[in-house]
């Protein structure tokens, strides 16, 4: 079997409301459909969650002619083709060595973002072309694997139990584990909302945290005593992007309340080093933001070593997969308790695993088991 075609479909559609976590605003639902053909019909499905889409689309078409005619299958092999374009190859400058030149160094997030797209699209081919789900192709035996429902986001205006009765209503859908958006607000008016959403959801409903990276060490200090008493499961991405491992280590000692990190790390490299600083309960990465599933089943199969679960960010329907696949060495997929949250995910795609009573429930159908909704595409393409 041969690559014979990469074509990316951008989408993108309005929000009903602009919302915000702690670091931006979001106006829009965004993703790139990555699909690739072979010669022998079988088509895959990938997805990409980054920006901007022109520079990521621009970067697939330079990939295309690179992995054409490779077998779909050797994922490894072209995984690390694609990968050695971000680094200086001898007799590789200007392209003198039949690939294209080494890549700018400020596109490496977008670089690893349509390496992401691309490795799960052939994901999706092999699982099809096994006749599997690739669940069951990774040796996953679940069908069902807990999930939890993240909402939260800040609207303007709104007030500060506002949050209380969306986080609620996930709880009222059968969700027995909530994220709540956090770390915009004062410190007294984060513990409000916290205090809100605790007493609406009730005792026995997990409850977790996500920042987006708000604080420096001491303040996320103060910040995890303050909200402890009402029973947080992780807090996730609490310090600001430029402190380090050793950073994260000096919260996990004084804080009460166990870490969760990993979503904006591009690749196994740095999520090593989060995870033998010992600071880490529960790792995250995203494989439709970076690097896809080949490198997300290597960061899963170091931290199931060093006794670190695993919690996989957004698209539960790609990554409720490897959640199973690793058993009980992963914690969770992550849903969103609201469609509008992701419209885009609940129109161009169809069938495929669902979010149902706290779980995500994966079917046996081939691959991801997606089917694109082409219509749907048409009308969101960017």
């Amino acid at each position: 079997m041969k690559i014979t075609e990469i074509i990316a479909h951008p989408l993108s559609t309005p929000l009903q409301q602009p919302r915000w976590t702690a670091h931006e605003r979001m106006s829009h639902a965004q993703m790139i459909l990555v699909e690739i053909r072979t010669d022998q019909g079988i088509v895959g499905y990938g997805e990409i969650a980054g920006g901007p889409q022109t520079v990521i689309v621009d970067l697939l078409k330079q990939f295309a002619p690179v992995i054409q005619n490779m077998d779909p299958l050797g994922h490894t092999e072209i995984w690390e083709k694609l990968f050695s374009l971000t680094c200086p190859r001898p007799g590789g400058i200007g392209g003198w060595d039949g690939m294209p030149a080494p890549l700018p160094r400020n596109h490496r997030p977008q670089i690893m973002a349509a390496i992401g797209g691309i490795d799960i699209a052939l994901w999706d081919i092999k699982g099809k072309a096994a006749g599997l789900p690739v669940f069951r192709f990774l040796g996953g035996t679940r069908t069902e694997v807990f999930t939890y429902a993240t909402g939260g986001y800040y609207l303007e205006g709104e007030p500060l139990d506002a949050a209380a009765k969306e986080l609620a209503g996930f709880a009222a859908q059968g969700y027995k584990a909530v994220k709540l958006k956090c770390g915009a607000l004062s410190l007294k008016d984060e513990v409000t909302r916290i205090k809100a959403v605790r007493d609406a959801i009730g005792p026995d409903v997990l409850f977790m945290l996500d920042m987006n990276a708000p604080y420096n060490v001491q303040g996320c200090i103060e910040f995890a005593h303050a909200v402890a008493p009402h029973d947080i499961f992780w807090l996730e991405e609490p310090l600001h992007w430029y402190l380090q491992p050793a950073d994260f280590r000096r919260l996990a000692d004084a804080s009460p309340i166990p870490l969760a990190h990993g979503e904006r790390e591009w690749h196994r490299f740095t999520i090593r080093d989060f995870i033998d600083s010992g600071a880490l309960r529960y790792v995250q990465f995203d494989s439709t933001r970076h690097a896809g599933f080949t490198e997300s089943l290597r960061v899963a199969h170091y931290a199931e070593q060093k006794g670190v679960l695993i919690a996989p960010h957004s698209v539960g329907k790609l990554h409720a997969h490897l959640v199973s696949a690793f058993g009980d060495a992963a914690f969770a997929a992550e849903s969103h308790g609201d469609h509008s949250r992701h419209p885009l995910h609940h129109s161009v795609y169809q069938g495929g695993a669902e979010a149902k009573d706290g779980m995500v429930c994966l079917t046996e159908a081939p691959g991801f088991g997606l089917e694109i909704d082409w219509k749907a595409v048409e009308h969101y393409r960017a």
